[in-house]
């Protein structure tokens, strides 16, 4: 039984906490948050059995084996490093940290102890998405020509005009950090590394600082292009849909509501016909309040055999460092007005 401690008493309790307890392999024994008497009543109610005001404590405490983090992306690095340093496999949130430099220490970190680490990149653990890799890869629709995502909801932090790390461009947030940095991972893991990018990086119109719209174009290694457009800021808007089209066909995977995991329908269609939906269950998925909880426990699964089995958990901090890259080279196409090349994993990652 592995004894595991989350730091962070929002998502971390209420998406990562049921997600890691759906592994009997793996017991819940500490939650971490900012106020001690708050933590402690949440962890009670919880029945989680330590309740710590500062995530130093957690991540020291002996009976803890593995930490998971669900922080502020400027305070993960410290917390994820730390945690290393004593010999306890992490599992982290998106985005890794809050600059490249900070995910470069993560990663180096992590190769240094050999630890099994995990980044909460989920969408591809939706099984509509895992049923569109599969397609792709057996040429459903043949050779790729191009990428389309569109991605157009109003989040609650902007219905909210809420001020945090997800509104906020510095320190990892804002659009790029909180939405963009899922589309990088994806795209990568449904057509292969991206060669190089052109971003546009905007605000609201009465606050250029709250950070919610991105245009977007990109090119594959190996050779279609991708379009992207993304806000965070659009209400009623159409949700959240990718499209291939490939010489022979389409694959559509379309979600025209605000829950930002469940509702993915698959659509394929073959030359010369319509498109069609493929259907697509999830049986896991129904027995849980929310849609986020069933794709992190097929990460979490990853995880602890990892930890058990030994090896390389993935997506890890190798696949956030890459993003974490992806997302600075669009900030710097952003500042300096300019499409940017982009060096392969292997390069950027040594």
């Amino acid at each position: 039984m592995i004894r595991l401690g989350i730091v962070g008493s929002n998502y971390g309790r209420t998406v990562q906490l049921p997600a890691f307890r759906a592994d009997p392999r793996c017991e819940v024994i500490a939650l971490a948050g900012s106020n001690e008497a708050r933590t402690a009543e949440l962890a009670a109610v919880a029945n989680v059995p330590k309740g710590y005001g500062d995530w130093r404590a957690l991540v020291e405490d002996p009976d803890v084996q593995a930490v998971a983090i669900a922080t502020l992306p400027s305070l993960q690095a410290q917390i994820a490093i730390r945690a290393l340093e004593l010999g306890k496999p992490v599992f982290i949130e998106k985005p890794m940290a809050s600059d490249l430099a900070r995910a470069r220490a993560m990663l180096d970190k992590a190769r240094q102890t050999g630890l099994p680490t995990m980044i909460d990149f989920n969408f591809h653990q939706i099984m509509s998405w895992q049923r569109a890799k599969d397609m792709l890869d057996d040429g459903a629709i043949g050779r790729l020509r191009h990428v389309a995502v569109h991605w157009h909801v109003e989040s609650r932090a902007i219905q909210m005009r809420m001020k945090s790390w997800k509104t906020a461009g510095d320190d990892g947030g804002g659009v790029i950090g909180n939405f963009i940095s899922h589309c990088f991972h994806y795209l990568e893991w449904f057509v292969g590394p991206l060669a190089g990018l052109s971003a546009r990086i905007a605000g609201l119109p009465d606050d250029k600082a709250t950070e919610t719209t991105v245009a977007m174009a990109m090119q594959f290694a190996s050779g279609p292009l991708a379009s992207l457009s993304m806000s965070c800021a659009s209400y009623r808007g159409i949700g959240h849909h990718i499209e291939f089209f490939g010489e022979d066909g389409t694959l559509v995977l379309a979600n025209p509501g605000a829950d930002y995991m469940r509702g993915f329908n698959l659509f394929h269609a073959k030359r010369p016909g319509e498109l069609a939906r493929v259907p697509v269950t999830d049986p896991i998925d129904a027995q849980y309040p929310d849609g986020r909880i069933a794709p992190v426990s097929r990460l979490v699964n990853r995880f602890i055999n990892a930890i058990e089995r030994g090896g390389t958990a993935t997506p890890g901090f190798a696949e956030g460092y890459r993003v974490q890259y992806l997302t600075d080279a669009a900030r710097r196409s952003n500042s300096e007005g300019r499409w940017i090349g982009l060096e392969a994993m292997t390069e950027t990652a040594k």
